[in-house]
């Protein structure tokens, strides 16, 4: 039986690497990649795990185009990339396709977008999905078929299944984009409904089942509550609409294993030697 599809978040995993690793990591032209050596590196750990029939690296929009005119200040305190590492996503693709990974662009939809719609359609084609991002909305697409793989464990990245949704946030992973209307996400600068945090918004869910619901039974709360969900409605509906994932039509990826040895090719070409000996190793003992 063919193993999972890898979609990875590549935004979230190259900064993720980028702030980890140290920038005395150089290539040959004196530039760090060490966001380039931590993401693949992550990348090869989910490979070794999941055995998945092909691996396809997401890129999209720093904030999507429609989430920015719903909400302008959707991702607006967010820093500028540094030089360091905007050297390194330039030359990030074409080092992801010589290891055999797929990269999937998206010039107005950011790569959470794509991760979603990538899960989609590998569901519908009677496929499953390991989803590599450090991005908890993704936790929405969490289910059967689909599972999250996320960054930062003590032993490595962690699986996030439907149980897992329920033991971080006490909420199916339905509700997610209901969840963070209400709680709010201070990293993409939504505020989330005044005087109501995670508990409250976790209570709301597990009472009334969606921010609709809620909206259209507040008087049941009390008075604090019930006049935020009042006063927002429009505004809740918002962030719950910028917190949904679009569905982006694609093709279902074919079959494709990592190169290893164009990878290492690739890495030499960079000046990552030891990575390099690492993938050629990697690829003669197959």
């Amino acid at each position: 039986m063919p193993g999972p599809l890898v979609a990875v978040d590549s935004p979230s995993l190259l900064y993720r690497a980028f702030h980890a690793l140290p920038s005395s990591i150089e290539g040959a032209d004196g530039r760090p990649v060490n966001a380039l050596l931590g993401c693949a590196n992550q990348v090869l750990w989910a490979i070794e795990r999941h055995q998945p029939r092909a691996v396809v690296m997401c890129f999209g929009a720093e904030a999507a185009v429609y989430r920015k005119e719903l909400y302008p200040p959707y991702h607006a305190a967010r820093p500028e990339m540094p030089e360091d590492l905007a050297h390194q996503w330039e030359r990030a693709p074409a080092f992801f396709e010589a290891l055999g990974w797929s990269v999937l662009e998206h010039d107005t939809l950011e790569a959470d977008d794509l991760l979603g719609s990538l899960a989609t359609t590998e569901v519908e084609g009677g496929g499953s999905a390991v989803l590599f991002t450090g991005d908890r909305d993704m936790f929405q697409c969490v289910g059967e078929q689909v599972v999250v793989l996320f960054p930062g464990g003590k032993d490595g990245p962690t699986v996030i299944d439907e149980a897992g949704v329920g033991e971080r946030y006490g909420i199916r992973p339905d509700q997610v984009p209901d969840f963070i209307a209400l709680r709010g996400d201070p990293s993409d600068g939504l505020p989330g409904a005044r005087g109501i945090g995670e508990k409250t918004a976790r209570e709301l869910l597990r009472v009334h089942g969606s921010l609709e619901e809620a909206i259209a039974n507040r008087d049941q709360e009390r008075p604090r509550v019930c006049a935020a969900l009042r006063d927002q409605a429009e505004e809740l509906r918002e962030f719950k609409a910028i917190a949904t994932l679009v569905h982006v039509p694609l093709e279902r990826p074919p079959d494709q294993p990592t190169d290893h040895l164009g990878g290492a090719a690739a890495a030499r070409e960079i000046g990552m030697a030891q990575f390099a000996k690492r993938l050629e190793a990697l690829g003669t003992d197959r």
